[in-house]
This record gives structure tokens, sequence and C-alpha cells, in this order.
């Protein structure tokens, strides 16, 4: 074993060690995990997406699009990767690689649930284009398969009806609804519940 070989593996035993994997390439899109690299195309296209977003989303903090909040948000992101916390991806285009949205997994219940909640945001220049459902499709087989996951869950406010078509043009199946699900802009909404399991067909 080189030295720098026996490095990795010591600071991986002690859960220091990240490797960010392999990018999962799509036919339109292809997932990558942030990096510092990707700080002016995202907070250009999140600034540029602000009022878009916002009915969304969670509260906005006042520093969110600086590079400093940043650097901790993919701080953040790693961690949660080497930990199996969450899993975090910007969707870039194929044809010229930028940064048109974001795929998010968290709420990870390994053991007998073996479960995760999806979430996606869009930028607005590049919305309605088939992008987030390019984006899911090319996600799906990787929560499958490498991740190990048997069941995705997403969740959004009734009158979303773009994520409703999204997830249900995808084959999410609505289970429910959750009262008071999420707290969005400062306000706890209503949320349709949708959920993929494994075999489900993904159209």
């Amino acid at each position: 074993m080189n030295t720098s070989t026996g490095r990795l593996s010591l600071l991986r035993a002690v859960g220091l060690a990240y490797e960010p994997p392999e990018p999962i390439v799509g036919r339109k899109v292809t997932l990558r995990v942030p990096d510092m690299a990707d700080f002016d195309a995202w907070s250009g296209l999140r600034g540029a997406s602000r009022a878009f977003l916002m009915p969304w989303e969670p509260a906005w903090p006042p520093d969110d699009l600086t590079r400093q909040a940043f650097r901790r948000r993919v701080a953040r992101y790693r961690q949660d990767w080497r930990d199996d916390q969450g899993y975090a991806l910007f969707i870039h285009r194929n044809q010229d690689a930028a940064v048109v949205g974001g795929i998010t997994l968290t709420n990870v219940r390994r053991g007998v649930a073996q479960t995760v909640s999806l979430g996606y945001w869009m930028g607005e220049a590049f919305a309605g284009q088939g992008y987030m459902s390019a984006g899911v499709r090319t996600l799906v087989p990787y929560i499958f398969g490498p991740l190990g996951f048997r069941r995705i869950e997403a969740a959004c406010v009734p009158h979303n009806t773009a994520s409703v078509n999204l997830l249900e043009r995808v084959g999410f199946t609505r289970e429910g609804l959750a009262r008071q699900y999420l707290c969005i802009n400062g306000n706890w909404m209503d949320h349709l519940l949708f959920a993929m399991v494994k075999g489900d067909p993904l159209s």
C-alpha cells in the first residue's frame, strides 16, 4: 500500500475522508455534487430566481447567496454524504454544463425503512423545459441502486401544480395530505404526499 492510499484509508476510518461520487449522467442532464467552483453559477441563478422560488421554499437566511454561506453549504453537503445523512446534487444541462437547478435527498431512514425524501428546485430561466423531469428520472435508478433505498417520498403544496404534475409524470403515486407539514416562506402549510417504491415503473 502506498503512502497516499494508506493515508486515505486512515482518514476514512476516522470519518474524515470525502470522495465525491462520479457524476450521474442522463440523456439531457448530468447530476454532480456541488463544489465551490459552482458558486458564481449557483448564486447568480438563485438570485435571479428569488421571487420565483420563495413561495415554495423555507425562508432564505439574509446571507444565503454569499460565498461564505455557500462554503458552509458545500461543507455540510459533503458531511451529509460522508455520514449517509443526505445527498445534494446540482443539475447541469448536458449541452453546455450550465447549472439549471438542484435535487436533494434528505430525511434518510435506514434500518427497516430504507426511505428518503426527495426535494428539488429549478432556476426560473430553465423552468418548463423538462430539465427537472430529466433530473429525477436520472437520479431514481441511483437511489434504488447504489444508495440502496426502497422508497422515495416527496411532498408539495397542493397549489404548486408544476410540482404535482412533475411527480405524477415521472411515476410517483399520490398517497395523501399532511396538514401543516412544512414551514414554507414563514408559513406552516399543508402538503400533498407522494411516493415511489422500488419496482414501480419510472415513466
